[in-house]
């Protein structure tokens, strides 16, 4: 069997980790990769002067730069990186979800040949649940991720969703409203066994 790469994408503050977690879990899956961490990385590598997108948040853009263009441009940064863990996960054979608010569809090319690849995005539509979202992060990171940071630029962030969900459509990418965890949790292992069940058979 070959091994499968989950690609989850969505804006800041849909469950993209919590999701992500818990399907690793059920299905056995021991590497899960953020790009927010990646894109950590690579702050300490590369100076802003070097690599400025990387250094503001994802819904940050310069004031001369539109909020899409300067998010397309840290993702592009960051999914260099992110491509190389994924093709060396495939060469070792080994099984892996990638999350991240830069996991756009289209952006992020992985040989379906190698591995059985899946890809999904999530949304919070109700703007209040969203919102609620940031309280929790603001809570269980001790304070790391203010709230206040997210909630005043949560216009921005829901016009980042909005675009990743167009992009989703446009590419046949699923999309999940992800207001009930354990819900989400099901729909996506139900989207990997399918996919794998579909490989199977074409074999």
């Amino acid at each position: 069997m070959k091994p499968t790469i989950l690609l989850i994408g969505g804006a800041t503050g849909t469950g993209k980790s919590t999701v992500a977690t818990d399907v690793a879990h059920r299905l056995g899956i021991n590497r899960v990769t953020a790009t927010d961490v990646v894109r950590q990385t690579l702050r300490a590598y590369f100076p802003f002067g070097e690599m400025p997108s990387i250094h503001r948040s994802s819904f940050e853009a310069p004031p001369d730069e539109p909020l899409i263009d300067g998010f397309l441009d840290q993702c592009k940064q960051v999914l260099v990186a992110v491509q190389a863990s994924v093709e060396r996960a495939i060469f070792e054979g080994w099984s892996m979800i990638v999350e991240g608010v830069h996991v756009v569809p289209g952006m992020l090319s992985v040989p379906a040949d190698d591995a059985i690849v899946v890809e999904c995005v999530f949304t919070i539509d109700d703007l209040e649940t969203h919102a609620s979202h940031f309280w929790i992060r603001d809570a269980s990171s001790g304070g790391e991720r203010p709230v206040k940071k997210y909630l005043d630029r949560l216009d921005d962030i829901r016009r980042l969703q909005d675009y990743v969900v167009e992009r989703a459509r446009e590419y046949g990418v699923p999309v999940f409203e992800n207001s009930k965890v354990s819900d989400t949790v099901d729909a996506v292992i139900e989207l990997v066994l399918g996919s794998a069940a579909e490989r199977l058979e074409a074999v």
